[in-house]
């Protein structure tokens, strides 16, 4: 069942009772995202978030340049959000693109904010998550600062096997901030 995979993620996080899990899920629609197509782009407002059920997404920003820098992907029980455009309905500086055909369960923001209310113990659910999600962001700006490129790419490879295999090596130049060139280089010598 698509809910399955969304309840064992609530279940990590906070013990809740199967009543208000139902009630979590029955907030979430089933939606298909075709490769390719973008949940979200730069300059709109993000009116859903997501989890990932299948499948694998990149988010990414374009720079004045036009370069494209990665700052996550998301795949099978990961999630998909721009919490700063979602919350505050601003427009984003992210894009969320499909890297292949997927199956997302989404929420737009009034049901979220109406599952805070019929449900409380949703709010110590992102509480904790975005907790975990600050926590990883940390380590992974150390070790942008503390390691070097081949470190970064060993730590990405060995940690997220079964993303690497879904990138381009350009994809993954991006998420290392560095040129495609220099992976090449660094795959080589690996």
């Amino acid at each position: 069942m698509a809910y399955d995979l969304l309840r064992q993620q609530i279940k990590k996080n906070i013990q809740i009772s199967n009543l208000d899990l139902d009630t979590i899920c029955s907030y979430f629609n089933p939606s298909f995202i075709e490769k390719k197509d973008f949940v979200l782009r730069q300059g709109s407002i993000f009116k859903f978030e997501g989890f990932v059920l299948e499948g694998c997404f990149r988010i990414f920003t374009i720079d004045t340049k036009g370069n494209e820098n990665t700052l996550y992907f998301a795949a099978k029980d990961w999630w998909l959000m721009d919490i700063d455009s979602f919350m505050n309905q601003t427009p984003s500086n992210l894009n969320i693109q499909a890297l292949e055909d997927s199956q997302v369960l989404l929420i737009n923001r009034t049901d979220k904010l109406s599952l805070y209310e019929s449900v409380p113990m949703v709010e110590k659910l992102f509480r904790v998550m975005s907790q975990k999600a600050l926590i990883s962001w940390q380590r992974r700006l150390i070790r942008n600062h503390c390691q070097t490129a081949k470190e970064r790419y060993h730590y990405f490879t060995n940690t997220y096997p079964n993303i690497v295999s879904k990138l381009t090596d350009k994809q993954i130049a991006s998420y290392l901030g560095i040129t495609h060139e220099f992976l090449s280089k660094i795959k080589k010598r690996s």
